[in-house]
C-alpha cells in the first residue's frame, strides 16, 4: 500500500483483541485510518 493509504478513512475491525484482527487493526493504524475495535471474551486488547 502506498503511504498513509487510508488515511482519513474509518474501519470497524472485529475480533480485535488477538490474531488475525489485531494484526489487521494494527496495518490499518499503522497506514492512518480511525479504527474502531471489537474483541470478545476476557481477553485484554493491546
Amino acid at each position: 500500500m502506498p503511504e498513509k493509504a487510508l488515511k482519513g478513512k474509518r474501519a470497524v475491525v472485529t475480533g480485535a483483541s488477538s490474531g488475525m484482527g489485531a494484526a489487521i487493526a494494527l496495518r490499518f493504524a499503522a497506514e492512518g485510518a480511525d479504527i474502531w475495535v471489537v474483541g470478545g471474551g476476557n481477553a485484554p486488547a493491546r
